[in-house]
């Protein structure tokens, strides 16, 4: 089937939805997705972030959808024809499911862990108001404790359900999932219950927000600070693979998480085991650095990004001299060394 997504063409399989299909073209035209996740089923269908126009059905029914879509869960059609971030009305939508979302969230930024790293902060960023409409009082929960290595931040969520999902497919017995309705909707534990399964820190993963944190590393040092690397052990867990991301400080390991791709999801799932437990440099063998997106600001002091060499246009009479100086103080000449960490 053939699809295409703001003028660029694509042939899918059968089944494909039009995010996959935004995902397999790549680039600004992918929608955004806070509650979608490719490793988790059934996922998709409740944020609203990714509602996309659908300008043409498909080749046997050529007309419009009316209502903009949300494309996690809307199947391609053969010819159809989908409006991203081409569309002035998706834009629009966009800012209001934002604008929506931000309604009850507290302004945690500065202390909360995910800062660097959140999805709804890319999202507030490019499609946020500088302004709140909103002036009642916020929505908040008391403080819970759900167990030893997770830290549950009530307010900050947004009933995205992956950390529900993923105790679904990767526990046996899930003990928290969503409690009352409408705007008292909260993630809790049933009769406060403890979560304590061997593969419940694969929730802290697959937060979109800081609604839940990693209490081993909480408070101890901001995201850009850390410089992460790929990493593996022989972990003895079954379904473990032991693939994961260090993030160290200096000589010391401060927390331990899955190696994520380009959307921000886990490639592969890991036990408590080595997320928790194994904090020493000598338990791991070290790959070498990761490498994250590029606008990412845990990447401004990465010295495996690509930095472009500088060359400074200016008039005779702003910088007086020879030609030959002038470009040497752009640096325009100056070979450039990737390699070197002070580049």
């Amino acid at each position: 089937m053939k699809v295409t997504i703001d003028g660029q063409s694509i042939d899918v399989e059968p089944g494909t939805t039009i995010l996959q299909a935004a995902r397999m073209i790549g680039g600004d035209l992918v929608p955004p997705a806070m509650c979608y996740y490719s490793k988790l089923k059934g996922s998709g269908g409740k944020c609203r972030c990714c509602l996309v126009e659908v300008s043409k059905g498909s080749e046997a029914d050529p007309r419009p959808m009316p209502k903009l879509m949300a494309s996690c869960v809307t199947g391609c059609m053969d010819g159809m024809e989908v409006n991203s971030k081409s569309s002035a009305r998706v834009t629009e939508a966009r800012k209001s499911v934002t604008e929506f979302l931000l309604i009850n969230h507290p302004l945690d930024c500065p202390i909360c862990d995910q800062a660097g790293e959140c999805d709804l902060q890319n999202l507030s960023f490019e499609h946020g108001n500088p302004k709140s409409r909103y002036i009642e009082e916020k929505r908040t929960f008391e403080p819970e404790d759900i167990g030893p290595n997770i830290q549950l931040h009530m307010n900050r969520c947004i009933l995205c359900q992956r950390c529900v999902q993923v105790a679904d497919q990767l526990t046996d017995n899930r003990v928290h999932g969503v409690l009352d309705r409408g705007d008292h909707a909260n993630i809790s534990t049933g009769i406060s219950k403890a979560i304590d399964n061997e593969f419940s820190g694969n929730m802290i993963d697959v937060c979109p927000v800081g609604a839940l944190t990693d209490k081993t590393f909480r408070f101890k040092s901001r995201v850009w600070f850390n410089k992460p690397y790929n990493a593996h052990r022989e972990c003895t867990t079954p379904g473990c693979c032991g693939k994961t991301t260090v993030w160290m400080f200096g000589g010391e390991i401060q927390r331990v998480t899955g190696r994520k791709d380009e959307y921000h999801e886990v490639e592969e799932f890991i036990c408590n085991s080595c997320r928790f437990d194994h904090k020493n440099v000598n338990d791991w063998v070290i790959e070498g650095p990761r490498e994250f997106e590029k606008d990412s600001v845990i990447n401004q002091n990465n010295h495996t990004q690509k930095l472009e060499k500088v060359q400074i246009d200016t008039e005779k009479n702003i910088l007086m001299g020879r030609d030959v100086d002038r470009k040497k103080i752009s640096m325009a000449e100056i070979p450039l060394n990737t390699n070197n960490q002070n580049s």
